[in-house]
C-alpha cells in the first residue's frame, strides 16, 4: 500500500540521511507529545473542575455535561484544522504549518490557564471558554498530519510504520505528562486552592510549547519526499505549458491531466477523487479514539462521581496504563513493517469489539485492581491499532495531496469518535442509568470499523 518511495535525496551523504532522520523523528515526537499534552489537560480539567468553575447552575451532571461539550467542541474544530494545514501544508510545505500549530496551541492553552472563571466575568467565561478550545481543535487537527508526515516521510524504505509510530507515541506521553502534572499540582495544593488556582499550573506548561515551535522553525528542514514531489510537480506543469505552447492553445494549460490541479487545490484533489477512502480512514479509526478518550476521560468522571473512587488513584491508574502504550505502539507498528498494517490494524479494532463488555463488567466493581485490569486490556488494543495508523494513513494517499487527506481521514474519526465520545457516555449512563450502554456504544463504532478495514483490504489486494 506504500505509495511512494521513502529514500531520502541521492545528493546528500549517508551522515547527512541519518542526522537528518533523526532530527526530523526527534522534532515529529516531541511536537506530538507537547500538542496532546497541551490538547489532554483540557479533557482531565473538563472532568474534574471546569464544570463548576464555568457552568455552575444546574445539578453537577449538567455541569459536567457542559464541560464535555466545550471539550467535544474542540474536535469539531479539528478538521478545520486538518483542511486548512492540509491543504497548504501540501502547498507550502509541512514544516511550516507544523510550526504554525504549535504556536497556536501554546497561545490558546495559556489563555485557558489565565483565563477568570463564571464568577468573576460571568457569562464572558464560558465563552471565551469555548472560543479557547475551538483555537485547541483548529491546532491540534492542523499539527499531526505535519508531524506524522515529517517522520514517515524521512523514513528509510521498509521502516514507515516503526518512524510514524514515534508520533503515535505523542499520544500516551502527552497523557503520561498531562495525569502527572495533574497529580502533583493536587498533591501539593489543598482541594480549595486546587479549584482556585491549582488547576491552572498544568496550562502554563503549554508555554514550552513555543519552545519547541521556534526549534523546529529554525533548525529542522523540509521532507525529502514534499521536495521530491514539487519539483515533479514543477517539471510537469513546465511541459504541459510547452506542450500547449507548440500548438497554439495556452488556455489549454490551465486544464492539463490534472497536474496544476494537484498543485493548486490537493483539497479539490481530494474531493473529487478519493472522498471515499478519506471516510473509509475516519470510519476505520472512529472507535479507537471514542475508546481512548472514554478511557482517559469519561471513565475518570464515572469512576470519581457516580462510584466514589478516589481522584488522585484514578489518575494514578490511567498514568501506569499509558505508560505500557509507549512500549506496545511502536512495537505493533514494527511489526505491521513485517505482515502488514491491515492485519495488525484490524486485529486491535477486533478486539476493542470483543473486550468493550467485560471492560465496563470490570470497572463497575468500583475496585482500583479490576480498573487498571479492565483499562489495560482494553489499552493493549488501542496500542495494536494506534502504532500503524499512521503508516496506513499516509500510505492511502500519494505525497501531493498526502497532508490533507490523511489530516481529514484521522480528523473525521476524531470528530465522529473521540470529541462526542465522553458526552454520549455520560449522556447514556444517565439516560440508561447502566454502563453496558458504554460498551455497546464501543461495540457499534468497533463493526463500522471493521467493515471499513475490510473495504481498504480489497482495495488494497485489488492494487
Amino acid at each position: 500500500m506504500d505509495t511512494a518511495p521513502s529514500a531520502l535525496p541521492s545528493t546528500s551523504t549517508p551522515a547527512q540521511d541519518a542526522r537528518n532522520r533523526r532530527k526530523g523523528a526527534t522534532a515529529a515526537a516531541l511536537a506530538s507529545a507537547v500538542e496532546w499534552y497541551d490538547y489532554f489537560v483540557f479533557g482531565i480539567a473538563a472532568a474534574l473542575v471546569l464544570g463548576d468553575l464555568y457552568f455552575p447552575a444546574g445539578s453537577p451532571s449538567a455541569g459536567v455535561l457542559a464541560s464535555f461539550a466545550t471539550f467535544a467542541v474542540g474536535f469539531l474544530a479539528r478538521p478545520f484544522g486538518g483542511v486548512i494545514a492540509g491543504h497548504l501544508g501540501d502547498k507550502r510545505g509541512r514544516k511550516p504549518m507544523l510550526v504554525l500549530a504549535l504556536t497556536l496551541m501554546g497561545v490558546a492553552t495559556t489563555g485557558i490557564g489565565l483565563l477568570p472563571t463564571y464568577e468573576t466575568i460571568g457569562m464572558a467565561a464560558p465563552v471565551l471558554l469555548v472560543t479557547l478550545r475551538v483555537m485547541q481543535g483548529i491546532a491540534v487537527g492542523a499539527q499531526w498530519g505535519g508531524a506524522m508526515l515529517l517522520a514517515t516521510e524521512y523514513a528509510p524504505e521498509g521502516k514507515r510504520g516503526i518512524y510514524g509510530s514515534f508520533v503515535q507515541l505523542g499520544v500516551p506521553i502527552g497523557v503520561v505528562t498531562a495525569n502527572s502534572v495533574f497529580l502533583l499540582a493536587g498533591a501539593f495544593t489543598s482541594e480549595s486552592a486546587f479549584a482556585a488556582w491549582g488547576w491552572r499550573l498544568p496550562f502554563l506548561v503549554g508555554l514550552l510549547v513555543l519552545v519547541l515551535a521556534w526549534y523546529i522553525h529554525k533548525h529542522v528542514e523540509e521532507t525529502p519526499e514534499f521536495r521530491a514531489a514539487e519539483r515533479a510537480l514543477a517539471e510537469k506543469e513546465k511541459e504541459e505549458k510547452g506542450q500547449a505552447t507548440e500548438q497554439g492553445a495556452d488556455k489549454e494549460a490551465g486544464k492539463g491531466k490534472g497536474g496544476d490541479g494537484a498543485r493548486n487545490s490537493p483539497l479539490r484533489t481530494i474531493l473529487r477523487g478519493h472522498l471515499g477512502t478519506v471516510f473509509l480512514a475516519g470510519g476505520s479509526f472512529a472507535v479507537n479514539t471514542a475508546t481512548f478518550y472514554i478511557l482517559i476521560t469519561g471513565v475518570l468522571d464515572y469512576t470519581t462521581r457516580e462510584l466514589d473512587m478516589n481522584r488522585g488513584a484514578v489518575l494514578t491508574v490511567s498514568l501506569c496504563v499509558s505508560l505500557t502504550q509507549l512500549v506496545l505502539i511502536p512495537a505493533s507498528a514494527a511489526l505491521s513493517d513485517r505482515i502488514g498494517r491491515i492485519r495488525i490494524y484490524g486485529l486491535g479494532a477486533a478486539g476493542i469489539a470483543l473486550w468493550a463488555v467485560p471492560m465496563f463488567l470490570l470497572i463497575d466493581t468500583g475496585s482500583l485492581l479490576w480498573l487498571a485490569v479492565g483499562t489495560f486490556v482494553a489499552s493493549c488494543f488501542l496500542s495494536i491499532m494506534y502504532g500503524p495508523q499512521a503508516a496506513l494513513f499516509a500510505e492511502l494517499f500519494t505525497p501531493e495531496m498526502r497532508y490533507t487527506g490523511a489530516s481529514l481521514g484521522y480528523q473525521i474519526a476524531a470528530v465522529l469518535g473521540g470529541g462526542l465520545a465522553p458526552f454520549v457516555m455520560v449522556l447514556l449512563l444517565e439516560t440508561t442509568g447502566t454502563s453496558m450502554s458504554v460498551a455497546a456504544y464501543i461495540i457499534g463504532l468497533a463493526v463500522i470499523a471493521l467493515g471499513s478495514i475490510k473495504v481498504l483490504a480489497d482495495r488494497a489486494r485489488s492494487r
